[in-house]
């Protein structure tokens, strides 16, 4: 409320100050478009940050679950090798899991990288309108990269507890 009455207050002084000197009036008039620009400016600044943000803390969760998902599948893998007499359909699936789940580390890698180039590409943006509609669809983006990550990680530890079941392990 007080940048409002700050922007009223300074554009009654500005308009006084052209009635008087109107060459005077533009510069101020320059001046305080200038400010805007810089005050708009450090506001996107500020929410590509927070995009990063939450990106790289999105990206820590993945990786700590997909981490949780490689320990459990090489503690399955150890027990499968102390294990020697279960049948080869087990190891094959045990090797197709250890496949999806670096289909899905390498499927993070991507996302990552193409979210830091748009981060970039976003930054580089003269229009701040566009800059922030691109910001926008950019966290859309995200939310859905997040949901379908999490939607493979849980079909992932389905599959593990399965596996693990008939191991003797009680599923979860």
């Amino acid at each position: 409320m007080k940048t409002f009455y700050a922007f009223l207050f300074a554009g009654f002084l500005i308009s006084l100050y052209c009635i008087a000197d109107p060459a005077a009036g533009r510069a101020a008039a320059d001046q305080l478009e200038e400010f805007q620009q810089e005050q708009n400016k450090a506001r996107q600044q500020a929410e590509i940050n927070q995009a990063r943000q939450r990106e790289q803390l999105d990206q820590l969760q993945r990786d700590q679950q997909l981490q949780r998902s490689q320990q459990q599948l090489d503690q399955l893998k150890q027990q499968q090798q102390s294990l020697r007499s279960q049948p080869e359909q087990q190891q094959q699936q045990l090797n197709q899991t250890q496949q999806r789940l670096d289909q899905l580390n390498n499927e993070q890698q991507l996302n990552r990288l193409k979210t830091e180039l748009d981060l970039n590409r976003i930054q580089r943006e003269q229009n701040p309108s566009r800059q922030k509609e691109q910001l926008r669809q950019l966290q859309i983006d995200q939310q859905m990269n997040l949901l379908k990550d999490q939607q493979n990680k849980l079909q992932l530890q389905q599959d593990l507890n399965r596996q693990l079941s008939p191991l003797g392990r009680p599923s979860r």
